[in-house]
């Protein structure tokens, strides 16, 4: 209960700040407005701030606007500093479309960054394809989708999703036979479930050894789904691969271990649980579990040094919930790299048409950071590395295996040729 009250206070005070940000985006005259115009450039943040879906979105928010003082101390973007127009979707995906038309139509802002789920970049995407926007969208998904309007900064299947399973096949894996496909109802999970089951029986894995199964946004009650996957799992050749996402990874984990149920008997393999989430937590039942993904705290590279210590600044000089003991993961480091690729495409274009700005994106690196990253020549994904990890009790990841290369994008998967989406 201190848990869900904790969070829900911290979602509370986030919305007053970004309440405070967004209103100061405001002017009491037609003068103040052209003096606005002409000095600053507006882009919008259009993340959830409450509902299911703010104990992972909250942060995105938060590493923008630090990438956003970032950018305007050291002069802003063509000379113009940059404003932020905030707004809360508050996890209605339909709201989400009504708030993205508004910061389009109405607030007429140079780049959008945001969404975290597929339903909600889904309802959208044919509203900035209506408006020709722009959005910028930091979280892996499902692939299946290549817009004109969007950028992915986030994994696609084959940078995620294919790795972690071939890793857990592999005997430095684990040798697993037996997989558990659990996942929140919406287009992600249903869909990577599809690309990973086609995978899974094309690589020899018997059917009856592939179970799937759902669970809707902000599920609590586990015991029984718990008790099925620890009766699969019984003669110790089988993993978990977990596509819940939001706040009922909670009640998951905790029903899992008062089970009995550990890394060491059944792994989960998760990829939508990152260091951000952990923090509300108790790790004490997680350590042994894994994540794929392109991105971790605990990545040795002076950029991340760099990165990881600003944001925990960040974090205590704006007097946020957690302070400098806030952590950085995959989702916010894509979310600030999208920021800063964004400010280098529209320097390259020397301008911010929304065009121009797209075409400069093309083949453009960036030195994230994990390192060089690059823009695909023409599919608006990200070329990355992929990463796969283990819980440790203070809530990071060791690193327990990475491509060598940056893995190129492929948004479309040969195995999700029968996905609904």
């Amino acid at each position: 209960m201190k848990l869900f009250k904790s969070i829900k206070a911290a979602s509370l005070a986030l919305i007053a700040v970004s309440m405070t940000l967004t209103s100061s985006c405001g002017s009491s005259s037609k003068k103040a407005d052209s003096a606005k115009d002409e000095n600053t450039v507006e882009i919008g943040i259009l993340h959830s701030l409450s509902g299911t879906m703010a104990i992972s979105e909250v942060s995105l928010k938060d590493v923008l606007l630090m990438g956003i003082d970032e950018i305007n101390a050291s002069g802003g973007v063509l000379g113009k500093k940059i404003v932020a127009k905030i707004v809360d979707p508050a996890s209605d995906w339909d709201l989400f479309a009504e708030k993205s038309k508004e910061l389009l139509a109405k607030d007429k802002v140079k780049a959008v960054f945001g969404c975290w789920t597929s339903v909600s970049r889904k309802s959208v995407l044919p509203v900035f394809e209506e408006y020709k926007g722009l959005l910028f969208y930091p979280v892996q998904y499902e692939g299946q989708e290549c817009s004109p309007n969007i950028i992915y900064t986030g994994a696609t299947p084959n940078q995620q999703l294919i790795p972690a399973v071939q890793y857990l096949m592999s005997k430095e894996g684990g040798s697993y036979k037996k997989f558990y496909l659990l996942g929140t109802d919406y287009v992600f999970p249903r869909t990577a479930n599809t690309i990973l089951k086609n995978y899974l029986l094309s690589s020899g894995v018997a059917a009856e050894n592939i179970i799937e199964e759902y669970t809707p946004f902000h599920h609590q009650d586990y015991q029984t789904i718990v008790s099925k996957i620890k009766r699969f799992a019984a003669a110790g050749d089988a993993c978990v691969l977990s596509t819940i996402n939001g706040d009922s990874n909670v009640p998951f984990y905790k029903e899992f271990a008062n089970q009995g149920l550990s890394a060491s008997l059944c792994p989960i393999m998760a990829f939508s649980v990152a260091e951000d989430e952990l923090r509300a937590m108790d790790t004490e039942f997680l350590v042994g579990h894994l994540a794929a993904w392109n991105y971790y705290q605990s990545i040795e590279t002076p950029e991340n040094f760099k990165f990881v210590n600003a944001f925990k600044e960040y974090c205590k000089k704006s007097g946020l919930p957690g302070g400098a003991s806030r952590v950085t993961d995959d989702p916010i480091c894509w979310s600030y790299t999208g920021l800063y690729l964004w400010k280098n495409a529209v320097e390259k274009a020397g301008s911010f048409d929304i065009d121009k700005v797209i075409a400069a994106l093309s083949n453009l690196e960036y030195e994230s950071p994990c390192g060089m990253v690059k823009m695909h020549e023409t599919n608006h994904h990200l070329a990355k590395p992929a990463i796969i990890g283990e819980i440790r009790p203070d809530g990071q990841f060791d690193i327990l295996w990475n491509t060598d290369e940056l893995t190129s994008p492929e948004p479309f998967s040969e195995f999700a040729l029968s996905a609904k989406i």
